[in-house]
């Protein structure tokens, strides 16, 4: 190594012993040493030549491309990583088992949203998808059709899917976030639920209504607040106030909802239309109280919505109609 430093100009002797031998200096040990110093940070010897050469040369732009070209460098072999476990996971019994899963990443990394549907709709013969991979594709996943069919997917898959993408709901990335509770909320289970129970604390509103959106079909009674909040402010109140109705046949809960849907009813006197969403989710509501609470909604000063109450309580006269002519049919 000494020699091809001494060709290259970065380090000559200073010189040389009557045996023809190199002599250096303690200024050249300095040299040597600021020579793989810099070496380790990844510079070539040209540019080491460049820096120790000319004393104009400022670290900080080649410094910031070899930041660049590093993290670069670790992308690529995180990726190969993912690969290699994803491959791992499929416990493959050869190598067209293998080559057969590697055609699978590829489809799912594909530019073509239609592919990667394809990928995951119809997988390669005796090919176990892991569900780590499938967890992976889902976070990363934009095109709404394709998202669909990896969390279909991932919920057909079992085993760990829910550790595989619940990691997503700690992201810092929102969008993640968003698609990591849309996944586990079709995946069954108590762990599922757990996570999305964690969820209802995310500092963003989509993320928290997800959540309560699939919390409140579980029966689970602490998305009732971010429910109620969803109608107030219009955020697929009318899933939310199905979610509701869905909750408030979960014992103790029905008190619970109702209380909160007439505060907020209380509170927006004068929000024409958050009154009318209000009134809308409690025909979703079990009991005759929320009935009660509609028949004083058609007297209300605001006509608008107490032209919605009534045509609210017509819909539900008729829903008992149904019921009791049923009865007395059978």
């Amino acid at each position: 190594m000494l020699r091809h430093y001494d060709s290259l100009g970065l380090v000559r002797p200073t010189g040389r012993t009557a045996g023809g031998y190199r002599e250096y200096s303690a200024e050249d040990i300095r040299r040597i040493f600021h020579v793989e110093s810099l070496r380790s940070l990844g510079l070539s010897l040209r540019q080491i030549g460049r820096a120790l050469e000319d004393p104009a040369f400022t670290p900080s732009a080649l410094v910031g491309d070899l930041i660049r070209s590093t993290e670069d460098r670790l992308r690529r072999e995180q990726e190969l990583l993912e690969r290699l476990r994803a491959v791992d996971a499929s416990a493959p019994s050869g190598w067209q088992g293998v080559l057969r899963i590697v055609e699978l990443m590829h489809g799912l990394s594909s530019p073509s949203a239609a592919r990667r549907q394809q990928t995951v709709l119809a997988p390669a013969e005796d090919v176990r998808v892991p569900t780590e991979l499938l967890a992976g594709a889902v976070l990363a996943e934009s095109d709404p059709n394709v998202a669909g069919a990896l969390r279909w997917a991932l919920a057909r898959a079992g085993g760990d899917g829910v550790a595989s993408v619940a990691s997503g709901v700690f992201s810092e990335d929102v969008d993640i976030r968003r698609r990591a509770v849309l996944a586990i909320a079709e995946i069954p289970g108590e762990e599922a639920t757990a996570v999305l129970a964690d969820a209802l604390g995310d500092s963003d509103t989509t993320v928290r209504g997800h959540a309560a959106l699939a919390l409140g079909t579980r029966g689970v009674a602490a998305a009732a607040p971010t429910l109620v909040s969803m109608v107030v402010e219009g955020t697929n109140d009318v899933e939310a106030a199905e979610a509701l109705g869905a909750l408030s046949l979960e014992p103790g809960c029905a008190d619970l909802i109702m209380s909160a849907l007439v505060d907020e009813l209380a509170a927006h006197t004068a929000d024409s239309a958050v009154r009318i969403r209000l009134a809308q989710a409690l025909v979703e509501m079990s009991g005759t109280v929320a009935q009660g609470v509609l028949r004083q909604l058609t007297h209300d000063d605001d006509r608008a919505v107490a032209l919605s109450a009534s045509a609210l309580v017509e819909v539900l006269e008729g829903r008992s109609q149904d019921r009791t002519g049923g009865a007395a049919t059978s």
